[in-house]
C-alpha cells in the first residue's frame, strides 16, 4: 500500500471553533473523522498537541467509543446482522460467503479500500431477517448468493 500524506489544514477550522472549550475532545474527534473518514495517528497527535491533552487521553477516548475508527475504512460499509433472528435464518452462511468473496474477515477492509465488512448483532429489523445494511440502505430477507451479487456490484 502507498503511504499517503495527510493535509492537516482542515483541522484548523475545528481548533478555531473549539478554542478554549474544556472537554471538547469528543466533538473535535468527531469532526476530524468527518474530514478524514477515520482518525489517522498523525491527526490524533495534532489534536493532542493543539488541544494540550496527553496523547494517551486522546487515544483512550478514540478507542473507548465504537464510533471512532483508527484505520482507514472502505468506500462502502457493509454490515451483516447476526443477531438471534438473523442467525436462525442463515446469517452465518451470508457472512461466510461475503468473507470468501472479498478475501477478508468480518471487521476488515479490502486492500483496495472498496468495502469494509462488519458483523453486528442487531439492526433493529428482525422482521426482515436476515438483514444487512449497505451504506444507508437496509436489505432484508437476504440469501448468500444475493449478498454476493450486491457486494460484487459495489464500485
Amino acid at each position: 500500500m502507498v503511504e499517503e500524506t495527510l493535509e492537516l489544514t482542515p483541522l484548523e477550522d475545528i481548533f478555531t471553533e473549539f478554542a478554549g472549550r474544556e472537554g471538547a475532545i469528543i466533538p473535535v474527534l468527531q469532526r476530524a473523522q468527518e474530514i478524514y473518514g477515520y482518525l489517522p495517528a498523525e491527526v490524533l497527535e495534532t489534536i493532542s498537541r493543539r488541544m494540550k491533552v496527553p496523547l494517551s487521553q486522546v487515544y483512550g477516548v478514540s478507542t473507548f467509543y465504537s464510533q471512532f475508527y483508527l484505520t482507514r475504512r472502505g468506500r462502502h460499509i457493509v454490515r451483516q446482522c447476526d443477531g438471534t433472528a438473523c442467525h436462525v435464518k442463515g446469517a452465518s452462511k451470508i457472512i461466510t460467503t461475503v468473507e470468501q468473496d472479498l478475501g477478508i474477515k468480518a471487521g476488515e477492509t479490502t486492500p483496495d479500500y472498496r468495502v469494509t465488512f462488519e458483523v453486528v448483532y442487531c439492526l433493529g429489523s428482525c422482521g426482515l431477517a436476515p438483514v444487512a445494511t449497505v451504506g444507508h440502505d437496509v436489505i432484508g430477507h437476504l440469501k448468500p448468493e444475493q449478498m454476493r451479487e450486491i457486494v460484487r456490484e459495489l464500485k
